[in-house]
């Protein structure tokens, strides 16, 4: 068998972080967002236990891939309802384009369904996240706590009707803030 017939068959594994991920979890963010910034916000979430789920793949023993959910409460005048925001997703740039960040984000969305979360926010790309059911979120009159281009803040309905009625801001966790 050849080398490159034997790396095609190494498996690819998402799954929760567990002890002992940190390290690759930190490379991840850090080589995918060439920086720091979002490798340390992974970080100092995880040191007061801040986020909800946080996933990763694993091809062979190494983390390449990494997708963290964290609490976010729309405050509205109505009433909070709380929910998840989605990021940082990363991958090693070796990995990139090969569908793994698809896989973490699908598997997260599933579990956070399962798991019975009414929504989940994302502010990122605007022609990456819709294929994952992702809508503006000025669609239904929720805003980013953060001044960013509102075709970039967006939001998934993980309950038909989960929305209905909390217009108003959507706030992040307070380590968001030095990113």
């Amino acid at each position: 068998m050849t080398k490159d017939r034997f790396e095609e068959t190494i498996l690819l594994t998402i799954r929760p972080e567990i002890a002992g991920d940190g390290q690759g979890i930190y490379r991840v963010n850090a080589e995918a967002f060439a920086g720091a910034g979002e490798a340390g916000l992974v970080d100092k979430l995880r040191a007061r236990n801040g986020f909800t789920l946080s996933l990763v793949a694993i091809r062979g023993s190494q983390v390449t891939g990494h997708a963290l959910f964290s609490p976010v409460t729309i405050e509205s005048p109505d009433g909070n309802l709380a929910g998840l925001g989605l990021g940082p997703v990363a991958v090693l740039p070796a990995f990139q384009r090969q569908g793994l960040g698809s896989l973490l984000i699908d598997a997260g969305i599933d579990q956070s369904r399962q798991a019975g979360y009414p929504f989940i926010v994302v502010l990122g790309h605007p022609d990456y996240y819709p294929r994952f059911g992702f809508l503006p979120a000025s669609k239904f009159g929720i805003r980013c706590e953060y001044d960013a281009p509102a075709e970039a803040f967006m939001i998934v309905e993980l309950r038909r009707g989960a929305l209905a009625g909390h217009r108003g801001t959507a706030k992040y966790q307070p380590e968001f803030n030095g990113v």
